[in-house]
């Protein structure tokens, strides 16, 4: 019997933003999607208008899968991850574990094919747009509660857009510019009514 997909359904069950009050919860399988969306839009905005060279399909392959350690480890929230190096380092150790164990449920003939989008190179110009997607994709959320009323997110959305802005790319800034005004319009708004 192969585990590995059984696995990969149950990220709907893993929360994000466990330390803050939500009017809405959110998963990592949701978050993992929204990611890839994003990911794909920062490689197409890079690669076209840029002048990048990015594989966009691995990078959207790396963010499908950039949070598939938390099946086994839960979502550790970003104060305790980052709260010191030591704690960081030893929580990267784990995650690494979890993501070959859950590897190791994949027939050995697939195992090839899947486990570099899961451990992921981190040196390469793919992954750190994947990183900008994943902070991305974490001030929308920060946008929403905001939207919703919830001042929980206010300090979330200065810290979240504070750090990308610092991490001076350009696609991140053409995001910003174009696309993330919309991100604080109604339904009735964004269709113009």
């Amino acid at each position: 019997m192969e585990k590995f997909y059984a696995y990969m359904d149950r990220m709907k069950f893993i929360k994000r933003w466990q330390l803050m009050r939500s009017t809405r919860d959110e998963n990592i399988m949701e978050h993992s999607h929204s990611v890839a969306i994003l990911t794909h839009a920062l490689c197409t905005i890079e690669n076209r208008l840029f002048g990048g060279n990015v594989d966009t399909e691995k990078a959207v392959y790396y963010a499908l899968y950039h949070e598939v350690s938390e099946v086994m480890t839960g979502d550790l929230p970003t104060p305790i991850k980052y709260f010191n190096n030591s704690i960081h380092g030893e929580y990267e150790k784990l995650e690494n574990l979890a993501v070959d164990k859950i590897v190791s449920e994949l027939p050995e003939e697939l195992r090839s094919a899947l486990y570099p989008y899961l451990q992921a190179d981190k040196t390469t110009p793919e992954y750190r747009l994947v990183k900008a997607a994943d902070k991305l994709s974490a001030y929308i959320k920060c946008l929403e509660e905001l939207r919703a009323g919830n001042n929980e997110f206010v300090q979330a959305e200065k810290t979240v857009g504070s750090a990308l802005r610092e991490m001076k790319l350009p696609a991140v800034d053409y995001f910003f510019e174009h696309f993330i005004p919309a991100f604080s319009l109604t339904l009735d708004e964004l269709q113009g009514l």
